[in-house]
C-alpha cells in the first residue's frame, strides 16, 4: 500500500469537517431536524411538508463544490467502475439506508455526536461492512 502524500490535506479536511458539524448543529437548532441526507432527500420525494428547507439543503449540497471551485481547482473525478456496478452499489446503499433508518450523515455525523445508541451501532455496522467489502474486492476477488 502506498500513500499519496500530495493528497494529504489535513487543514482543508479539518475545515470541511468543522463546516459539516456547524451546518448540522444549525439545522438542528433552527429547524429541529437531523442533517441525514437520505432522510432529507427521501422526505423531499415522499411528502409535501418541509419542501422549502429540504430543497434548499439539496441545492446547497450541489452548489457548494461549484462555489468552492471559484477558489481552488477541484480534483478530477475518476470512477473506476462500470454502470452496472454503480447501479448495484446505489441500490444497495439505498436499501441499506432504509434498513438502517438513516445514512452515514444522519447516524455517523449527527447520531454519534448525540450519543444515540442506535446510531453508534449503525455506524459500527456500516463501517465494518465497508471494511469487509474493500477487503473482499481488493484481496479475495482481485485478479
Amino acid at each position: 500500500m502506498t500513500i499519496d502524500w500530495t493528497a494529504f490535506t489535513p487543514a482543508t479536511a479539518l475545515a470541511g469537517g468543522a463546516l459539516i458539524g456547524l451546518a448540522s448543529v444549525l439545522l438542528l437548532i433552527f429547524n429541529g431536524r437531523i442533517a441525514g441526507i437520505s432522510g432529507v432527500l427521501g422526505g423531499l420525494l415522499e411528502s409535501s411538508s418541509g419542501i422549502g428547507w429540504r430543497l434548499a439543503f439539496i441545492i446547497g449540497l450541489l452548489a457548494a463544490p461549484l462555489a468552492w471551485q471559484l477558489f481552488v481547482a477541484l480534483p478530477p473525478i475518476k470512477i473506476e467502475a462500470g454502470y452496472p456496478t454503480l447501479i448495484a452499489a446505489g441500490l444497495l446503499v439505498g436499501f441499506g439506508t432504509r434498513l438502517g433508518s438513516g445514512c452515514t450523515s444522519g447516524h455517523g455525523v449527527c447520531g454519534v455526536s448525540r450519543l444515540s445508541p442506535r446510531s453508534l451501532v449503525a455506524t459500527l455496522v456500516f463501517m465494518a461492512a465497508g471494511f469487509a467489502t474493500v477487503y473482499v474486492v481488493r484481496h479475495l476477488l482481485a485478479a
